[in-house]
């Protein structure tokens, strides 16, 4: 078994030059899907002076079981996603593109994906957009998370009922980021199935005018 699957991941970008940008989005594909899907919708959402950078997950999937089954069964992918995106956070960051002027975004394991790390590294990202995800973990994982967050714009947005990602884990990982300090936004889609609805694409535009100024 590969200890670390993500390790020789590729990585697409979009958008304006990392070493030029106003600010950078981390796009987190979800399961079957590809960074050059998520990279698509980035474009849809994003400002022209923004760098878009989306690494692809090696099988199309950053770690195999669900996000709610217990963790040491989804290792050592999960390990090898989280030390991924924060090898990209740390690009970032060396090309002169602070935490505060990151955003980090994805959808179904990718919006899980993201909730976690923006949870086990936590510091003042520009925001986390998660279309459909939330923190990892079996239903009885105690969610709580040290550090702060503060400073973080959060928007959680997610169809209920879901047929994999609960609602109720979508409104546990709000309660535990807004405790961690972020500003949330919590939305709901009843009876949206398992995609993104323009209305959401709408909402995470609207974010981004708000904190790239």
């Amino acid at each position: 078994m590969t200890v670390d699957p993500h390790r020789a991941a590729k990585i697409f970008t979009a958008g304006a030059e990392l070493r030029d940008a106003a600010a950078a989005m981390l796009l987190l594909h979800g399961r079957g899907g590809s960074a050059a899907d998520i990279l698509v919708l980035g474009m849809e959402i994003a400002p022209p002076e923004m760098a878009l950078i989306a690494p692809q997950a090696a099988g199309h999937t950053w770690y195999p079981q669900s996000f709610l089954a217990p963790i040491a069964q989804n290792e050592p992918w999960l390990s090898s996603a989280l030390q991924l995106v924060e090898s990209v956070e740390q690009q970032c960051e060396a090309a002169g593109v602070g935490s505060d002027r990151i955003f980090v975004c994805g959808f179904s394991q990718g919006a899980c994906l993201a909730t976690e790390f923006v949870a086990r590294r936590p510091r003042h990202y520009a925001a986390l957009i998660a279309f459909t995800g939330g923190l990892i973990g079996p239903p009885d994982i105690d969610l709580h998370h040290p550090g702060s967050l503060e400073g973080t714009t959060v928007l959680f947005s997610s169809g209920d009922p879901d047929p994999h990602v609960p609602w109720t884990r979508v409104e546990a990982s709000a309660r535990e980021l807004r405790a961690m300090g972020a500003e949330v936004q919590l939305q709901k889609y009843p009876g949206r199935p398992h995609t993104i609805l323009p209305e959401e694409l709408d909402a995470a535009r609207s974010l981004l005018r708000q904190v790239v100024q």
